[in-house]
């Protein structure tokens, strides 16, 4: 007798067409467990009429049977003991816990160290940036012949102050007091005028002019009218001379500027140049700011100083005479006081520029300027400068805390309309105020700063992301000019009480090696560190990360759409009879 099969999964009831299976009702008994998973007909019977478990069960079921993610189908196979399953689901969570740790590391760096400076991968002649712009102080602030500074300080030192002095005449003293050693203030009984407008003015109408201190120039060993190279320009050390420095419309934005602000103007315009691209093509050979064609000497700047030894002050700026020198980029304005180096009088000074530049690469303009330290000119604004440069930002900065500490700001600082400018009697306070500036500065640096990522602070002035800082090696000699001026049979008594020393400044090399910010590790290196790691671990590719989307959305919403419109239908026909495994089993053995 032929036995029975047991393939049929539906049975009819009453001649109705149509039958429907339910193997996840209450009354469910020999369902499947972890330890024998089911099979494909299975997992798709559960997953179209099972309750909402069962159907979560068999679509994960399904998935693990699918995926391409080593370990996964251990989890999901058929009749796998548990053990063997527990370990899989070990092996598979040590697998994620390692790489995801390796992988944190990995944005750690992204993170952190994100920019390299390099060498670049070419030399860059010195024809291709411009010659430093000279920036040159004296030591004489006032001459004898309009204030006797070391004589009006002893009057204001004595104990009877019963001098005959004008107004005018404090008021000289005054001004040049800000010019003056800091100490100095301490030891004088100073005037109470907290405000001084005029104190550029008598500053200007005192100091030496270019035409006394600039003796003879040269330019590319070529002599040339000093007044037409140099401009004298206020600093907070007075007023001084600058070569090859912008003219003042091309760095302040003089809107912003109090109209009595003194610039320093010519009529050169820097029309070919600009920090951060450089000269353009269309650059002639003698452009603005100024370049060379070569190294040494001879293709450089010679400057012959000089001063008058009944104009020498030693109260006010010590023992040593002549003057500060200050190299910096043509766009910057100069701040003397920081950093200098001395010529001072009887000396000849040689100096041989080495520059040191840095540029940025193109990748990394999308890069935040906290994460590569450095601004772009068009990422910084600057209220009072055109130009953002690290000396810029800093100097308006100063000039903010200042007005804020002592409700002026130094004669030097740029300012707007409502900005006073500080008398005599502020010197202490804007000084102190650029003492706890820096304090505070390093102290919000501290706070946020990670590795090479220097902490944001209030003033936020990073490196310009092209910059150019002038390295000087100076050797220093005796300069016997009288013996000169004796071997050239020229009087000395033409020029009573000189005293000169001798300037000269040029490149070292024709060629230079530049520093270039690029990026160390970028979105590409962050995803193929990622892809190689999950694929050492786990197997994963970008296609795994897709089939986990699907399966958890259009897989999932297709199959809820399903169900939903099989119960429909199964609620429209109550001729469907509803089979559960216990039924399909019975009538199996009865049919044998």
């Amino acid at each position: 007798m032929m036995r029975k099969s047991h393939s049929p999964q539906v049975y009819k009831k009453d001649l109705q067409p149509r039958v429907s299976l339910d193997v996840g009702n209450k009354h469910e008994t020999d369902s499947l467990t972890m330890s024998d998973a089911p099979t494909e007909v299975e997992m798709r019977r559960r997953i179209k009429y099972g309750r909402p478990l069962a159907a979560a069960w068999g679509l994960f079921s399904e998935y693990c049977n699918n995926s391409t993610i080593h370990g996964v189908k251990y989890l999901g196979e058929r009749r796998r003991p548990w053990m063997e399953r527990a370990w899989w689901v070990i092996v598979f969570v040590l697998s994620i816990y390692g790489c995801s740790r390796l992988i944190w590391n990995v944005w750690n760096k992204w993170d952190q160290s994100p920019v390299i400076v390099s060498f670049a991968e070419k030399s860059t002649p010195v024809w291709q940036i411009p010659f430093p712009a000279v920036t040159i102080c004296p030591e004489t602030k006032s001459k004898r012949e309009f204030l006797n500074y070391t004589e009006v300080y002893h009057l204001f030192r004595s104990s009877e102050p019963e001098y005959n002095l004008t107004d005018e005449q404090i008021a000289k003293f005054e001004a040049v007091s800000q010019v003056c050693d800091a100490h100095l203030v301490a030891d004088t009984k100073i005037g109470d005028n907290t405000t001084d407008q005029r104190c550029a003015e008598y500053l200007r109408e005192m100091a030496p002019t270019a035409e006394e201190i600039l003796f003879f120039c040269k330019w590319r060993n070529t002599p040339d009218t000093c007044a037409d190279l140099f401009t004298d320009i206020l600093t907070e050390e007075g007023f001084c001379y600058t070569f090859n420095a912008l003219n003042s419309s091309d760095i302040y934005r003089e809107s912003a500027m109090h109209e009595n602000f003194v610039y320093h103007t010519h009529n050169k315009t820097a029309e070919f140049w600009s920090l951060e691209n450089g000269y353009t093509p269309e650059a002639s050979l003698t452009p603005f700011p100024v370049r060379v064609l070569g190294a040494g000497a001879r293709a450089g700047l010679f400057i012959l100083l000089r001063l008058y030894e009944y104009d020498l002050d030693y109260i006010c700026r010590g023992p040593v005479q002549g003057f500060k020198i200050l190299l910096h980029t043509p766009g910057e304005i100069p701040q003397v006081s920081k950093q200098y180096f001395r010529v001072p009088l009887n000396q000849e000074v040689v100096v041989s520029v080495k520059p040191n530049m840095i540029t940025t690469s193109d990748g990394l303009r999308d890069y935040s300027p906290n994460r590569r330290q450095c601004f772009f000119n068009h990422e910084r604004y600057l209220r009072y400068f055109k130009i953002y440069t690290q000396q810029n930002c800093e100097l308006e900065c100063l000039s903010n805390y200042t007005l804020s500490q002592c409700g002026c700001v130094k004669f030097s600082m740029p300012r707007d309309v409502n900005t006073p400018i500080c008398g005599a009697s502020k010197i202490g306070c804007y000084n102190d105020a650029e003492d706890q500036l820096l304090q505070r500065e390093i102290k919000e640096g501290l706070q946020d700063s990670r590795l090479n990522v220097k902490g944001q602070t209030q003033c936020n002035c990073l490196p310009a992301c092209t910059s150019i800082v002038y390295d000087a090696e100076i050797s220093q000699a005796d300069f016997d000019w009288e013996s000169l001026f004796v071997a050239y049979k020229s009087p000395l008594d033409e020029f009573p009480g000189v005293q000169l020393a001798r300037l000269s400044i040029f490149f070292k090399e024709t060629q230079f090696i530049t520093s270039k910010r690029s990026e160390l590790y970028g979105p590409t290196d962050f995803l193929a560190n990622c892809g190689g790691l999950l694929g050492l671990f786990m197997g994963v590719s970008l296609l795994s990360i897709v089939e986990i989307v699907y399966f958890c959305t259009i897989r999932l919403i297709c199959n809820l759409r399903t169900r939903k419109s099989r119960k429909a239908s199964i609620g429209n026909n109550p001729g469907i009879v509803v089979v559960t495994p216990s039924k399909i089993h019975a009538d199996v053995h009865d049919t044998k």
